[in-house]
């Protein structure tokens, strides 16, 4: 056995261990999604045994209105990244890097929803409900997994996207469009009942 000399063993550098971070793997999206599953379940759990005075009803109101417009608005201004890289006017680097900062307002958008929709008392009987409730874990579990998706394009560096990103892409936008757009419609026609 030998042993290396104090100067070498000063020479030898431990690379730092990095955290393992939610858009690393699909295991962690996984673990994540299972956490927003069981997150959601308990909104839908406390709503039924949560009664509010009409005073909170409208704070609730305003929230979840301002929080829809926060993390819809970001969701679209995502969108239009993606369409300006696709029609060529700007940079894969430019569309990635601006919805890579989208992140935080439509997270927080999509948590002030839930949590001010739990004190707006949803009458979880209605079958529309239900769907505006599957809607939101669909977008929940599709925003997890675009984090990924955009970890893995920005990984390409200024190459050109394959059509399996680009698939994977359209198919992520469409149907965060479709849970959005699914879940207002059905949160107006509740709110005229």
């Amino acid at each position: 056995m030998s042993v290396l000399p104090s100067e070498s063993l000063a020479s030898l550098k431990v690379a730092p261990t990095r955290r393992l971070g939610l858009y690393d793997t699909w295991w962690t999206v996984g673990a994540a999604a299972l956490a927003a599953c069981l997150g959601l379940s308990a909104c839908a759990w406390i709503s039924l045994h949560l009664r509010v005075d009409a005073a909170l009803h409208t704070v609730a109101l305003f929230v979840h209105l301002a929080s829809l417009v926060l993390g819809f608005g970001a969701v679209l201004v995502a969108d239009y990244y993606a369409l300006l890289y696709l029609t060529g006017r700007c940079t894969l680097r430019d569309a990635l890097n601006s919805t890579t900062h989208l992140h935080v307002p439509v997270w927080t958008g999509l948590v002030g929803l839930v949590a001010s929709g739990v004190m707006l008392h949803p009458d979880l009987g209605f079958a529309s409900t239900r769907i505006k409730l599957g809607l939101v874990l669909a977008l929940t579990l599709n925003g997890l997994q675009a984090g990924l998706l955009n970890r893995r394009m920005l990984q390409q560096g200024s190459a050109a996207l394959g059509p399996r990103l680009l698939a994977w892409g359209a198919a992520t936008a469409l149907v965060s469009q479709a849970c959005w757009w699914g879940a207002v419609v059905i949160g107006f026609r509740n709110s005229q009942h």
